[in-house]
């Protein structure tokens, strides 16, 4: 640790001295003289580029932009935050604002409410989605982006903000909202997912400083309801603190229980982290859903349940993030987020793919080599890999959204006709009961015909490339027909996809349609009676697999 004060010190020190523009010898080792030369270097440069430079370079904008390509030539997840972002970073770690507790979005050159969270003002005052913000406390909102809107919205708590929306076809009206302390929910959903076989299910969106209390919170109402197995859905979790992690494994595992070790260049970042609590159920079958987008302590919880042999994880291989960051405090209220050490689960692996230290031609990190990829083992005995993310025990493949679906997303399609449904229609009942008709169905394809949404496919960009290459090597011509057929086949037909697609396109509709009525609750409760994770996850905890994968019997 003395030898870690007297780094930091002598780091100070040549900082300082050349913050002084004053001469410095340092007898100290190569790595002190490489800092030293290179401060000086950048304070000369920058004060020259300031006095010289033929334009106003705007010193605050200029250092910025050097400090962010510093960092950029690390990992992504090293930042510099300054004072003007402390607020939004506040927001990512607590996940608490002053506001007004709903969603906007840009539509043409005005600003629209996209969603407005439960119980809060927005949605209290009778806000809906799809009202166009005309006025916020006399400023006309018309042509402002969606950051500046939302500062305007955004206040202290107890404060009051005045607000004049447009609905579609009727007069504009003036509501009054006192701001709240919004607190978006780490579990913003939890319920019975098969009432016959006692499951349930909570969605877990995020790690900040609530998260274990939630989900503990969540559990308890779960197990009043009957729940006798849970479904722990990580999947789009992409992660936040490492001790809300921690204490999220530690509801299911005994107390004294290792969950992740961190290991960096000094000693202090050299931890281990245990349980430090009773579980709340050590038994309880559990089932962890995870995708792609799950990271971080998404993987921290994932892999050391997996790695303990206490759940099985269903779905896709995780983002692979085995990374931990710190935040240290800079002059003027700046911070610096930096890495500072990799995590190890309990089988010792560390799940990182991405490694920044080296590089491709084109400048992106390069995975992991299959050649440093090793294998570990759970506490039964399992093969687990590290270098790769969280490997599921049970894969589910799901297709890729078509492309039509995204174009008719991207251009608001669902959004808008679900504006207009909202409008003439009152109540839709349940949202787990809810339909697309035929009708509805035939409805909806009118509507977007009269909307311009443009896409290509995977398909046509092949032939494309396909068709250049022909040209290159001069056979296009004499080939001009079969190509001519071949595009008129692959060139994607919106009244076609939209009939072949029918199930993607109902079921986004669908979900877009029950969030008028029932906001984030319905929206979820809708999506679970068609999610096929869920399905895996309900067959694997009710059709005797379970014990059979964790003890590896079953494969």
């Amino acid at each position: 640790m003395r030898h870690i004060r007297n780094l930091r010190w002598k780091t100070w020190v040549i900082a300082a001295a050349v913050a002084g523009s004053g001469a410095l010898t340092i007898a100290a080792g190569d790595n002190y003289f490489e800092i030293s030369k290179n401060l000086e270097i950048f304070t000369e440069l920058f004060k020259e580029l300031n006095i010289y430079y033929v334009e106003d370079t705007k010193p605050g904008t200029l250092m910025k932009t050097g400090i962010d390509a510093m960092l950029n030539s690390l990992d992504p997840y090293t930042n510099y935050i300054a004072e003007s972002d402390i607020e939004e970073y506040r927001f990512q770690t607590t996940g608490q604002y002053g506001g007004i507790g709903a969603l906007i979005k840009k539509k043409g050159d005005g600003v629209v409410i996209s969603e407005p969270y439960e119980g809060y003002p927005a949605a209290k005052a009778g806000i809906w989605a799809g009202d166009m913000i005309l006025e916020i406390d006399g400023q006309k909102v018309k042509g402002l982006g969606t950051d500046e809107v939302s500062k305007l919205l955004k206040g202290q708590a107890g404060s009051t903000v005045k607000v004049v929306l447009e609905r579609q076809g009727r007069q504009p009206q003036e509501k009054s909202l006192v701001r709240e302390e919004i607190k978006i929910p780490d579990v913003p959903y939890k319920g019975m997912v098969d009432e016959a076989h006692h499951v349930g299910y909570l969605k877990l969106n995020s790690f900040t400083q609530t998260a274990s209390y939630e989900v503990r919170n969540a559990l308890k109402e779960l197990k009043e309801k009957g729940a006798e197995k849970v479904i722990l859905d990580l999947r789009g979790n992409g992660g936040g603190l490492l001790r809300e992690a921690v204490n999220i494994v530690n509801l299911f595992v005994p107390k004294g229980q290792l969950v992740v070790e961190t290991k960096g260049r000094i000693d202090e970042w050299d931890k281990s982290y245990r349980t430090l609590s009773e579980p709340f159920d050590a038994e309880i079958p559990l089932v962890v859903l995870v995708d792609g987008g799950s990271a971080s302590a998404s993987e921290i919880v994932s892999g050391s349940l997996q790695d303990l042999d206490r759940a099985v994880i269903i779905g896709e291989r995780t983002y692979g993030k085995g990374l931990v960051q710190q935040t240290r405090d800079l002059f003027y209220n700046a911070k610096l987020k930096v890495t500072v050490a990799k995590y190890y689960i309990p089988s010792g692996r560390c799940i990182q793919k991405l490694d920044y230290g080296h590089r491709d031609s084109t400048g992106h990190a390069i995975e992991v080599s299959d050649s440093l990829i090793n294998e570990f083992h759970t506490k039964n005995g399992r093969a687990v890999f590290d270098g790769r993310g969280i490997l599921p025990d049970v894969k589910v493949d799901e297709p890729e959204l078509p492309k039509v679906v995204g174009a008719l997303y991207g251009e608001d399609v669902f959004f808008d006709f679900a504006t207009n449904y909202r409008m003439t229609h009152d109540s839709i009942g349940a949202p787990e009961q809810f339909v697309i008709t035929d009708a509805l169905y035939q409805e909806f394809t009118e509507f977007a015909r009269k909307h311009k949404f443009d896409y290509g496919t995977n398909s046509m960009a092949a032939f494309d490339d396909l068709v250049a290459s022909a040209k290159k090597e001069r056979y296009y011509e004499h080939a001009q027909a079969a190509f001519e057929q071949l595009k008129k086949e692959l060139e994607p037909d919106a009244d076609e996809e939209m009939q072949l697609f029918r199930a993607d396109i109902a079921e986004v509709l669908r979900n877009e349609i029950v969030s008028r009525y029932d906001l984030q609750t319905g929206r979820a409760r809708a999506a679970l009676t068609q999610d096929a994770y869920v399905k895996e996850a309900l067959d694997v905890l009710n059709n005797g697999t379970y014990i059979g994968i964790l003890d590896g019997t079953v494969h």
